[in-house]
């Protein structure tokens, strides 16, 4: 019997029914919404083949261990997160200069989720993070990615700097984010193959992942606040990137 997950919240269970990979097992409603955006999800869920369970609110709040789940929650199939080995052909296929996004040992899930949407929004093609000490694709970092976790290709490493070496390899520009950097990011050149490495929260990225870095960059702050948390100076990167591409 295949391991289920939960997702839950209104964006994450409507991005799981219109953009997974694969399509929830069941879906449990709030017995009391009777609202225009629970019956779009349930539609949606009786459009793919769905069952859908109405329930109450005590039951959701159970399964969803007390977190706010906005009356919706979905049982999944556990899917199997990408690896280093499935990155060739990932980079393979893209017709437009990578932008990858590398988090190492970003350990929040509120803060990975923030980054995969963020990642969506700009366009990134794959979001990598090392598989232990970093936080994985728990229901909360879903439900704070807004569905982005159903759409940007999730990787997780045994060996960051073993993966870093290999996306040099294959011609990305390594780029790091570090507040002690000489060079500004709006001068760095975002429009060639790259990948965009952050640290971890309060401790930035680690010496080894550092050293493999081709370029570093900081983002420049003009008041009195030393630093950005990861997310917010994730999105302030990518979203350059992307207005550099045009």
């Amino acid at each position: 019997m295949p391991e289920r997950i939960v997702i839950y919240g209104l964006h994450a269970v409507s991005a799981a029914l219109t953009h997974g990979r694969e399509k929830p097992i069941e879906l449990w409603l709030d017995a009391a919404r009777h609202d225009a955006r629970m019956q779009q999800l349930a539609q949606a869920a009786r459009a793919a083949g769905v069952a859908i369970r109405t329930v109450e609110q005590a039951e959701l709040d159970k399964a969803a261990s007390g977190a706010r789940h906005q009356g919706v929650l979905a049982f999944c199939r556990s899917q199997p997160v990408y690896s280093e080995d499935d990155l060739p052909f990932l980079l393979e296929k893209l017709t437009e200069p990578a932008l990858l996004l590398v988090l190492d040992g970003v350990q929040d899930p509120h803060n990975l989720g923030a980054c995969l949407r963020s990642a969506d929004a700009a366009g990134v093609h794959a979001v990598i993070v090392p598989r232990d000490r970093a936080a994985g694709l728990t229901p909360v970092a879903r439900k704070v990615a807004s569905g982005a976790a159903e759409t940007v290709p999730f990787i997780q490493v045994t060996n960051l700097a073993r993966t870093l070496r290999g996306l040099k390899d294959a011609g990305l520009w390594l780029i790091g984010a570090d507040g002690a950097a000489a060079a500004s990011l709006y001068d760095a050149d975002l429009r060639i193959p790259l990948a965009l490495i952050l640290g971890a929260e309060g401790k930035g990225m680690r010496r080894l992942t550092r050293e493999h870095c081709d370029t570093l960059v900081r983002i420049p702050m003009h008041g009195t606040v030393q630093s950005l948390n990861v997310s917010v100076a994730a999105a302030v990167c990518l979203f350059e990137a992307a207005r550099q591409r045009g």
